[in-house]
């Protein structure tokens, strides 16, 4: 009898250790029920359609993290939890990897979507175009009008000095990061055209290269005939003759900041000015336009060939040139051209003539 109840308070030590156990097991069983559904509730969240009812733009700024991004797509409703995104975030690792840059967010657009687009995406490309042989004053209207780009340009860009194309930037750059980008190519594609020159050309400087790829440029619309129009100039420099070129008179009247609008006067012609090459000897002081980079490689490479003159097939540059070696043929062309220029004139005129006959005999409108 004492054997037994000596044993008894030793079962119930052994009882209340498992229950201890139990408890502690089903405890933990419900931590993990829970913490398995607030797993499952995150990735639903995080992988399930989001709240974005149409298409709209997202802009990560420089040098956003993810806690300021995510608290971002909430505010504008792209996303329903900034947290879940966070830890979505963090989770895949895509923290180190976030682009900046503008993003189209579809409509329904999940959070993994969304990461995936500003990690991995494409951003929307911004980009300014410069035409060949715009002004350094037209290439300032177009930056200074880009509503996407901020800040003032201090000073307007030396004349040749911005190389055209297409500059990709990204919106709330500053106006002069872009112009500095554009002078930036223009310094090492001059560079590297002159290095592969021909050896025997009359300039003697990158920096006239320049100004005679810009006379090229303002010259001809037409791309296979630069290095045709390059060689005229070559060999009028090379035989001491004036260069003769209409559009750096132009210039020297305007200084490139607006279009002449009407034909040259005589007194213009004969007044002898820095930019009139029909009156001084060799290159004007400076460039006359921003010359793309064919027109470059044309002055550094021209065409092989005795012309010295070319006169324009129609009124426009793109309808390209006639060229002559000799004066008296080039005086033939002159007149054959000219007489075709007054015809077509003639005929212009003589439609509209007829347009406003039909105009005039049509009812006015009820």
């Amino acid at each position: 009898m004492n054997d037994r109840k000596a044993r008894r308070p030793r079962r119930r030590s052994r009882n209340g250790l498992v229950d201890v156990l139990n408890a502690l097991l089903t405890l933990l069983v419900i931590a993990l029920l829970v913490a398995g559904g607030v797993l499952l509730y995150g990735a639903s969240q995080f992988y399930g359609d989001g709240p974005l009812t149409q298409e709209a733009t997202f802009r990560v700024e420089a040098g956003s993290g993810l806690s300021s991004i995510s608290t971002r797509l909430e505010e504008q409703g792209l996303i329903s939890n900034r947290y879940i995104f966070q830890l979505g975030g963090r989770t895949l690792e895509r923290v180190s990897i976030i682009q900046q840059g503008d993003f189209r967010i579809p409509a329904g657009a999940s959070m993994a979507d969304i990461l995936k687009e500003i990690t991995e995406g494409d951003p929307i490309r911004y980009a300014v175009t410069i035409p060949e042989g715009w002004t350094s004053w037209e290439v300032l209207q177009r930056v200074n009008a880009n509503e996407n780009l901020i800040g003032e340009i201090a000073t307007l860009p030396p004349e040749g000095s911005i190389l055209p194309g297409s500059y990709d930037y990204v919106p709330g750059a500053t106006r002069q990061s872009v112009i500095d980008e554009m002078q930036a190519a223009m310094t090492a594609k001059l560079a590297e055209v002159w290095a592969a020159r021909q050896a025997d050309l009359p300039i003697e400087t990158p920096e006239q290269l320049l100004i005679l790829a810009s006379i090229v440029e303002r010259e001809t619309g037409v791309a296979s005939e630069r290095p045709q129009v390059a060689a005229v100039f070559v060999n009028r420099l090379r035989e001491g003759m004036r260069l003769q070129s209409d559009p750096t008179i132009i210039y020297g009247i305007t200084q490139g900041q607006e279009p002449l609008g009407r034909g040259l006067r005589r007194s213009e012609i004969e007044a002898k000015t820095d930019y009139n090459t029909y009156q001084i000897d060799g290159l004007p002081p400076t460039p006359i336009a921003n010359p793309g980079i064919d027109a470059l490689e044309a002055v550094a490479n021209p065409d092989s060939h005795d012309y010295l003159y070319f006169v324009a097939k129609g009124a426009l540059p793109s309808e390209g040139h006639v060229f002559a070696e000799t004066y008296a043929e080039h005086r033939k062309n002159v007149a054959q051209y000219r007489k075709l220029a007054d015809e077509a004139e003639a005929t212009r005129k003589a439609l509209e003539d007829v347009e406003a006959g039909a105009e005039a005999d049509t009812p006015a409108a009820q």
